[in-house]
């Protein structure tokens, strides 16, 4: 599916999606990513949700995003509760959902000006 922002001159946005891959500023990714609007972080570590673990966030909690939104692949799954506990005790929000619905949701977050951050299971 694609995605059509209204501006991604200086930020990033989902551009499209399918099986196995997202497209972010119309390059396609097809491993696991962090997106935020001012950054990109390419092959994150993550083998699946199972394994999950907060310390996994630590190269996107620097930015403090106040909400990160977490897309499990294909499937809605939800990860381990003490996970989640952790995120939010740091003032961040977490949202769990599959991946394509993660990349919709972020750019209509990102068009409004929210700090936000998309975790991607692709």
């Amino acid at each position: 599916m694609k995605l059509h922002p209204a501006n991604f001159a200086h930020q990033y946005f989902f551009t499209g999606y399918g099986e196995r891959y997202v497209l972010v500023n119309q390059i396609r990714y097809e491993k696991n990513l962090i997106v935020l609007p001012d950054h990109l972080i390419e092959d994150w570590p993550v083998v699946s949700i199972a394994e999950l673990e907060f310390h996994h966030f630590d190269p996107l909690v620097t930015f403090m995003p106040e909400i990160i939104l977490l897309g499990t692949g294909s499937k809605h799954i939800f990860p381990k509760q003490s996970l989640l506990s952790q995120v939010t005790k740091l003032g961040i929000g977490i949202e769990i959902m599959d991946s394509y619905a993660a990349c919709r949701t972020f750019n209509i977050l990102a068009e409004e000006g929210r700090q936000i951050a998309a975790a991607l299971l692709v």
